[in-house]
């Protein structure tokens, strides 16, 4: 089991919501000095809306950077359903991201089939856990790219 499962179970999910919280927090108030990386990879902050709530959000994630896109993958630790900022950011592709201090308007969409099987390599070596959540379920993991807005 990855680190974040342990962490989430120790958790739970209650927990985890506080713990990502204070991520946030400390994220935006340092400017991306603290919790820019999770076990050695780069973090952003992603805003999104609720598309039943209505509510804003903001994830910390994983990115990597493909020219001037940013990219996530929505693994949710390899679980059978996407994570609840995926759907989301389908419903309103447009939003923001917070890197290191920097705001940025983004884009998002899901990469074609060449576009993930080009970028997932370079996802995988930002963080290799990525490979064993795709091997843990059945549905293809998706490789979001955010665009400059």
């Amino acid at each position: 089991m990855s680190v974040i499962g342990r962490i989430a179970r120790r958790l739970g999910y209650r927990g985890w919501q506080q713990f990502t919280q204070v991520h946030v927090r400390a994220y935006r108030a340092s400017r991306g000095r603290i919790g820019r990386k999770w076990q050695g990879a780069p973090v952003l902050l992603l805003d999104h809306v609720g598309r039943k709530s209505g509510k804003h959000m903001t994830s910390p994630l994983i990115f990597g950077e493909d020219g001037d896109d940013l990219i996530l993958v929505a693994s949710f630790g390899g679980a059978p359903r996407d994570p609840f900022w995926w759907p989301n950011l389908k419903a309103s592709p447009e939003t923001t991201v917070n890197v290191y201090g920097d705001v940025r308007r983004v884009r998002a969409r899901q990469a074609s089939p060449d576009e993930k099987a080009r970028i997932w390599p370079k996802m995988v070596e930002i963080y290799a856990p990525y490979a064993d959540y795709q091997q843990k379920t059945s549905r293809d993991i998706p490789v979001v790219i955010l665009e400059r807005a």
